[in-house]
């Protein structure tokens, strides 16, 4: 360390990697917030079970019947949700931008719920899912781990898009590529018949609406850990990745 307090590059990257450490590491303190998301995700399921018992609607656009079917596509739906799931987890690190990201995670689901109850909505996708290889089995596994209702507004791409505008607070280039990867999710929605358009239009708005709500006034990070939100991610990368490849021995172990 030199005289006016200033890290040395090698005592920089010590407490670099030393943060990195405690990212893997630390637990998160136990919140409201954290506890009412616990509480309201697994009403999910119950919604979409009370749903199928009564009327439904198909919001469907003239571009929904244009863009075909694409079962490639539940390759990057899945994957790429799972990672912006986790990439708040490591990034986000101040304890007030933990608890705020965690109420706008809230809000979403929240107002989501209230949509789906009353104004239930089924996916246009197919009975049955026909061909082989990995692409198709994918996507049958998330035809049956996700039920078609709950379609407006889509869920799925709201909270991708609250996890990509939090990782935003912390470090510009990893939010826009977390926005990018958003995005991408929301275009696997309709590829995979998991959504309509007017589903994912709606999951944008909810997500920026909570977000200028909880997270506009977010302080800035301390300028160590900006730094390492690109190595983070690189990280939350590679877990994914290895998560990807688990599944496809899934595959060929079932197949």
């Amino acid at each position: 360390m030199q005289a006016d307090g200033r890290l040395t590059s090698p005592d920089a990257v010590r407490v670099g990697w030393r943060t990195a450490a405690q990212s893997l590491t630390r637990p998160y303190p136990v919140t409201l917030p954290m506890v009412a998301l616990m509480l309201l995700v697994p009403f999910y399921i119950f919604i979409a079970e009370a749903a199928s018992g009564r009327a439904v609607h198909a919001p469907e656009l003239a571009l929904d019947r244009i863009v075909p079917l694409q079962p490639v596509w539940a390759l990057i739906y899945g994957p790429l949700y799972l990672f912006l799931i986790l990439l708040p987890v490591f990034v986000v690190r101040q304890e007030a931008h933990i608890r705020r990201t965690f109420w706008a995670y809230v809000t979403v689901w929240s107002i989501a719920y209230a949509c789906f109850l009353l104004f239930p909505t089924r996916a246009s996708r197919p009975a049955l899912v026909t061909g082989g290889g990995f692409a198709v089995w994918g996507l049958r596994f998330l035809y049956s781990a996700d039920p078609p209702y709950n379609c407006f507004p889509s869920l799925h791409v709201a909270h991708s898009f609250v996890s990509a505008l939090t990782c935003w607070r912390v470090h510009r280039s990893v939010g826009m590529v977390a926005v990018l990867c958003a995005s991408v999710v929301a275009v696997s929605t309709l590829f995979t018949k998991q959504h309509y358009v007017v589903d994912v239009v709606a999951g944008v708005l909810l997500a920026c609406a909570a977000a200028a709500v909880w997270l506009r006034t977010c302080p800035r990070p301390p300028a160590l850990e900006r730094r390492l939100a690109p190595f983070l991610t690189l990280g939350t990368l590679l877990i994914v990745t290895l998560a990807l490849a688990c599944y496809w021995v899934a595959y060929r172990l079932t197949t």
